[in-house]
């Protein structure tokens, strides 16, 4: 059963058309791993999924569970069970990390007519959350991101997630300037969260995340559409023979 259907989506970005007729079905439980050049669209498919200002929509649905979010704000999303992971995560000054993750959370479980957390109930699953991706107390107190290194990030991001709980991850290369270390860490958590009722899509240009977090589909994305779908065994045809073939094919 799919969570996710993209049907024929147009989007543009400052008068400069980037999706062109993209058509994708991401099924319940299924992690996706979505690859290509430079320019292909990937991270402009993942703002447009959350709802990022500045992307304008001219054509196409986007359904979850059958209805369209394209109508929705960003906060509607994210209350439906959409989560973006950023490439660069934005730093929040004067924002303590764990009084926006207890902000963040009691503002979703309020709109799905949820109690809020006590405050031991939070601090519980923080902790626990935290332990599990190598976060320390320290962090937690620190303002969001500020000073973090790009794996504190990361990891960060990946809590939000475990936290908050989403139907659909977007991750947009998670795995941008991490090292081995801490893209093992990231990959992990990501695993942990897998989940029949929750679905992923994984944006990288590489194959190295994709060791770590094994995808149930491949596809490719080229001049703003799909243009091939395989198992984990294309990304490492990808990362032998590169996509000058398919970005041919597409133009």
């Amino acid at each position: 059963m799919s969570l996710l259907e993209i049907k024929n989506l147009h989007a543009e970005v400052e008068g400069k058309k980037i999706l062109n007729g993209l058509t994708l079905t991401i099924e319940k439980g299924q992690v996706a791993a979505i690859m290509g050049p430079n320019g292909s669209g990937k991270s402009t498919l993942a703002y447009v999924l959350a709802g990022k200002p500045g992307y304008e929509v001219t054509e196409g649905e986007v359904l979850l569970d059958g209805e369209n979010i394209l109508d929705m704000g960003a906060d509607e999303r994210a209350a439906k069970g959409v989560f973006l992971a950023f490439q660069y995560p934005v730093e929040v000054p004067g924002v303590a990390t764990m009084t926006f993750l207890r902000t963040a959370l009691n503002a979703q479980r309020k709109t799905r007519s949820e109690g809020e957390l006590s405050t031991p109930e939070f601090m519980k699953l923080v902790r626990e959350t935290a332990g599990q991706l190598g976060i320390g107390q320290d962090m937690l107190r620190r303002a969001v991101n500020v000073g973090f290194s790009g794996g504190e990030k990361k990891r960060n991001e990946i809590m939000q997630m475990a936290i908050l709980q989403p139907r659909l991850a977007v991750l947009d290369e998670t795995d941008s300037g991490l090292d081995i270390d801490a893209l093992k860490i990231v990959a992990d958590g990501v695993n942990r969260l897998r989940s029949p009722e929750r679905s992923m899509i994984v944006i990288t240009h590489y194959q190295r995340l994709l060791n770590y977090i094994v995808p149930d589909v491949v596809h490719v994305l080229a001049k703003g559409r799909v243009v091939k779908s395989g198992g984990k065994e294309l990304a490492l045809a990808l990362e032998a023979e590169g996509y000058a073939q398919y970005v041919g094919e597409a133009a």
